[in-house]
């Protein structure tokens, strides 16, 4: 969905909303059990009332009170209530009842009582509206920067993988290994997978899970007879999805760290566990010497974002 679509898809919920509150509303406040009809003065001060709400709602509070200049709303906002009572008082009731209603009760108050409820229901609920749309929009911009991150995750990966085994790949062509021919075929099923199956948002647990062991096994040639590494899945079963690749990253960093800084005795060790929650539990150990010299960790092809 596009921006100017949504903007439209809300704009008209916005507008059916406010035009079922005002019907509501003007129901309410023109309802006299002993007056069947509806009285020209309460739709008439009615519609004072609510051209009053609308200038509130669409004038002042986006203007003033949502830009934080509440000096300047409440003044104005002061001035628009005494425009309404004005214009209810010297026109309105001069009209209806010019003789009547300030004879048992000051017309000033009068009007504030009849005015107040109808202007603070009509802004109330603009506010809150307001105010749940504004929710609407921070939970969207943060699923947006999640989505982003996540796109930016991938496209580091690609690339330093691929590099990374192509380099090795070289190596064990250049010594006419015999372990070429089936690493080239585990290459080219972790690639199928990063590019064709993670073009989705998710993917099924077991696919991913599967993809982190070949992903595994392709990152062990960096060891070689130098250490161990020890890959356990457990209770790992379909029904669940996982946003693809995510994991990956912290496999390939702790290769990454070990072999940097180890020449020998190298151990990475993962496991992957679903507990009777469904939640996923990964454990991802390497060995590391913080006296070594890991100066070629920064000179290499790294993942900014871990």
């Amino acid at each position: 969905m596009t921006i100017n679509s949504k903007f439209n898809n809300s704009t008209t919920k916005e507008i059916i909303f406010q035009v079922l509150l005002h019907i509501v509303v003007f129901l309410f406040f023109t309802f006299d059990r002993n007056e069947p009809e509806i009285e020209g003065f309460k739709v008439l001060a009615f519609l004072n009332y609510a051209i009053g709400a609308f200038v509130i709602n669409y004038l002042l509070l986006p203007k003033y009170y949502y830009r934080k200049r509440y000096l300047q709303f409440f003044l104005f906002l002061i001035l628009l209530i005494s425009a309404i009572i004005s214009f209810e008082e010297l026109v309105l009731e001069q009209i209806f009842y010019p003789n009547t209603r300030a004879v048992y009760f000051p017309g000033v108050v009068y009007s504030l009582l009849d005015v107040m409820p109808v202007i603070l229901i009509l802004v109330g609920f603009k506010f809150a509206w307001d105010a749940s749309k504004k929710q609407l929009e921070v939970e969207e911009l943060r699923t947006s920067v999640k989505e982003s991150e996540l796109l930016f995750l991938k496209s580091q990966i690609n690339p330093h993988f691929l590099f990374n085994n192509l380099n090795n790949l070289y190596s064990y062509a250049i010594e006419e290994s015999s372990k070429t021919p089936s690493i080239i075929l585990e290459l080219s099923a972790v690639l199928r997978y990063m590019l064709y199956d993670c073009k989705e948002k998710y993917v099924a647990l077991p696919k991913e899970m599967e993809h982190l062991k070949n992903f595994t096994q392709l990152n062990e040639m960096q060891i070689e007879e130098r250490g161990s590494v020890n890959f356990k899945t457990e209770n790992i079963k379909s029904g669940y999805l996982i946003a693809p690749l995510i994991l990956s990253v912290f496999i390939e960093n702790a290769f990454k760290h070990s072999t940097a800084s180890q020449s020998h005795g190298i151990f990475i060790d993962v496991n992957v566990s679903l507990d009777e929650k469904g939640v996923l539990n990964f454990e991802c150990r390497n060995s590391f010497l913080k006296l070594s010299n890991t100066q070629s960790i920064s000179n290499g092809i790294g993942l900014q974002n871990v």
